[in-house]
């Protein structure tokens, strides 16, 4: 890791699949940082850092607050540029495919965890959530097999850009799996992304930051019970 790190600062919460990638980018540029963890009520320096959205992750580099997390990773990727590693593509036409499937995941994943988080185990609602998600993700696999092109990643030989955006997910899609009974990553159907997911897991930048699958049903838990106790806004 680099000595920048009493410059970086990253508020967020380790559950979280939004501070995630910003933590995989970190870990990808080899860059320390200062991890300020939020609890369920927001802290005073979150709502000062991002007073617009008030929510996380927020990275603060040199004093400086910088939100949302795919900006921030492109924030990291254009700012520390010298050891080599890219995140983002080259091309620009990738670099456009990787923003599209970027908002295409961001339509679709955050949205179906939530979803199916509060179900009843193995009901016939659950089973019909999950088979949503997995159709979506099989438009991903298919998207997996055009930008990889035959290499490990989305990104080519390397994690990329687009694999820190769904990469994120894995954790809260296999808690999901045993939490709610159901099956999504299913090798018959997602062959690529099965395949792609495990090496994304046991890659050097995630392994590390990567949440377990029963730490993440333990918290899934506790957050289900705190938001049948908070009253809606």
């Amino acid at each position: 890791m680099t000595s920048e790190g009493n410059q970086i600062k990253l508020i967020g919460a380790w559950p979280s699949p939004f501070v995630l990638r910003v933590r995989i980018a970190l870990n990808l540029k080899k860059l320390g940082y200062e991890m300020l963890e939020e609890t369920f009520k927001k802290s005073e320096l979150l709502l000062k850092s991002n007073p617009v959205y008030k929510k996380m992750p927020v990275l603060i580099h040199d004093g400086k607050p910088i939100c949302e997390s795919m900006i921030i990773v492109e924030y990291i990727d254009e700012t520390w540029t010298s050891d080599g590693v890219s995140i983002l593509p080259s091309d620009s036409y990738d670099r456009a495919i990787a923003r599209f499937w970027t908002a295409y995941i961001d339509d679709k994943i955050p949205y179906a965890i939530s979803k199916l988080r509060p179900m009843v185990r193995g009901s016939a609602e659950a089973e019909s959530e999950a088979e949503k998600l997995v159709a979506t993700l099989q438009v991903l696999d298919e998207a997996f097999e055009k930008c990889s092109k035959g290499q490990s990643f989305f990104g080519g030989g390397d994690i990329g850009y687009l694999d820190i955006a769904l990469g994120s997910c894995v954790a809260w899609i296999k808690a999901l799996e045993k939490m709610v009974e159901v099956k999504i990553l299913i090798k018959e159907k997602i062959p690529g992304l099965v395949a792609w997911s495990e090496r994304v897991c046991a890659h050097d930048a995630v392994r590390e930051v990567m949440p377990e699958t029963d730490k993440m049903v333990e918290f899934a838990k506790v957050l289900l019970s705190v938001m049948a106790t908070t009253p809606a806004n």
